[in-house]
């Protein structure tokens, strides 16, 4: 297994649930953040009220646990739904897990996801 964690712009997070989705991928985490960086967003740029002082902008986290075979697809589907085309877009990481633990049904290991 592994776990993607995609960093996109707030608003493109619609059109990659909406791709994810339609592939298939239905179970996935969506956090509001905000980040720093090198970047500004051309399209709207609106730096953080919560962290003025550290130039902060909304970004959206994505967390999907996957079979590793399905990395390249989840990737490809997240890059083409995800991309503006201008600096900022975001960034993906994937990592790997080495167990999961079910809290319900005290079920354990990848086989239950």
């Amino acid at each position: 297994m592994k776990l993607i964690k995609a960093y996109i712009k707030s608003r493109k997070m619609e059109d990659v649930y909406n791709a994810l989705k339609a592939g298939g991928y239905k179970s996935m985490t969506i956090v509001d953040c905000e980040g720093t960086g090198q970047y500004t967003d051309q399209e709207q740029e609106i730096i953080s009220d919560k962290y003025p002082f550290a130039e902060s902008y909304p970004v959206t986290k994505l967390e999907i646990l996957i079979p590793k075979e399905d990395v390249s697809n989840v990737v490809s589907i997240i890059r083409n739904s995800g991309r503006t085309g201008y600096p900022g877009d975001g960034m993906i990481v994937v990592s790997p897990v080495e167990d999961v633990f079910k809290i319900m049904t005290d079920d354990e290991g990848i086989r239950f996801i």
